[in-house]
């Protein structure tokens, strides 16, 4: 079938162009690590490039090219590359787009393990790198360097939730002969698609919103072009960080409820956001679709809803939010996101431990910020949940209670 001319959520169900052999419904697990050849010859043939046949599963597998082809299809790019996790994603497209002597500009609030892969270990070799907040424009010229190469930003950003303008930075990206890379993780392609906006290659930590359930490790590149692709694809397959056709065969399936998860988490999120914002125990809240959200229009404009991730601050600090995350029953103290259930963490002690404390304010990333990542129970039940566990927050001014 021919999935092209599909709607989004029908390319879910259909997308990926398998055609079944034996009138299978769903895709299967090719558990297996090679593949025979029918002749010398067809080998000699595929290893040459003269054959699409399949070789080996870390060069290619039927099951991993179907999660591949679903994925670049709903982000409309070239092709697809899956990892076996989404750090193996960043690491490939460090590997592949950086040299040494080369500069970076990244988004400040970006996932932690990416900054300190880049700046632990890519550093060695010699790579640059400068954080900014990219939701400013004006920080982003004032780092180009002439050896900057890459413009690598996160948007919604994690955990701070800023949003960046995808048009201007391509733009930018453009002018100064960069390639812009997005982590779309937070959004996943129903909510945006940065290639859209100009970007040239996208990707996503799949363990979240694209599989859904919890339950699998991944990742995937999502590139533009085919010579780029190709560069890539090979970076991938020498560092060996591809995805096990087990791990795509759960994907694929969690892939199929995508819309209706995100549709249903972004709805009580929304409804979430709206009541923490009344809150008198809530100092600050940060949700895109909330028109005190400081780049809310910019939301409006690239993304198609504001998505399940809120980051917000209690009066009191860290310790009111310690207080608040050992008291929920419902919501699960948990890292990692994008799952049917709702998880609650805090950014500064966990995800983005490795970020120095300097850092961690120059981006936002406060002592008390709470990251709320909604699932898709009963919005009255996450309420609930919510409001019992804040009510276990005592504030203080000094000696004197000033409320329960």
């Amino acid at each position: 079938m021919d999935t092209k001319n599909l709607k989004f959520t029908s390319k879910l169900i259909h997308g990926g162009g398998y055609k079944s052999k034996l009138g299978e419904v769903n895709v299967p697990i090719y558990q297996s690590s090679t593949f025979e050849f029918e002749s010398a010859e067809e080998g000699a043939r595929c290893f040459n490039g003269e054959s699409n046949g399949y070789i080996y599963t870390r060069l290619g597998n039927p099951t991993i090219n179907v999660l591949e082809r679903t994925v670049a299809d709903l982000e409309k790019g070239f092709g697809g590359i899956a990892t076996s996790s989404g750090m193996g994603a960043v690491s490939t497209i460090y590997m592949a787009l950086l040299s040494k002597g080369d500069h970076m500009i990244s988004s400040d609030a970006v996932y932690g393990p990416s900054r300190g892969l880049m700046e632990d270990h890519f550093s060695r070799f010699g790579v640059e790198s400068t954080y900014v907040d990219t939701s400013n424009l004006e920080e982003i010229k004032k780092a180009i360097k002439p050896n900057t190469k890459v413009l690598y930003i996160e948007t919604p950003a994690n955990p701070t939730i800023s949003i960046t303008d995808l048009k201007a930075c391509s733009e930018i990206a453009k002018k100064h002969n960069l390639l812009l890379v997005v982590d779309n993780t937070f959004s996943s392609p129903y909510l945006q698609r940065p290639i859209e906006f100009g970007a040239d290659v996208v990707f996503h930590s799949i363990t979240k919103f694209i599989n859904g359930h919890a339950d699998v490790v991944g990742g995937i590149i999502v590139v533009k072009e085919e010579a780029l692709y190709k560069k890539i694809r090979s970076m991938m397959i020498s560092m060996g960080c591809n995805m096990d056709p087990h791990q795509a065969y759960l994907v694929i399936r969690g892939l199929k409820t995508l819309s209706l998860r995100v549709e249903r988490a972004q709805e009580n999120a929304m409804k979430i956001a709206n009541w923490l914002e009344k809150h008198t125990k809530v100092e600050w809240i940060k949700y895109p679709g909330l028109k005190s959200h400081p780049q809310h229009e910019i939301a409006k404009k690239q993304m198609d809803g504001f998505g399940s991730m809120i980051s917000f601050g209690l009066k009191g600090g860290l310790e009111a939010g310690r207080v608040m995350m050992n008291n929920v029953k419902l919501a699960i103290l948990a890292v990692s996101l994008g799952g049917v259930e709702t998880l609650i963490e805090h950014p500064a002690s966990m995800t983005h431990s490795k970020v120095s404390a300097e850092d961690k304010k120059k981006a936002g990333i406060s002592d008390g910020l709470v990251r709320l990542a909604v699932g898709i129970e009963d919005v009255e039940d996450i309420i609930a949940d919510l409001e019992q566990a804040l009510s276990k927050v005592k504030l203080w001014i000094k000696d004197w209670k000033i409320e329960d």
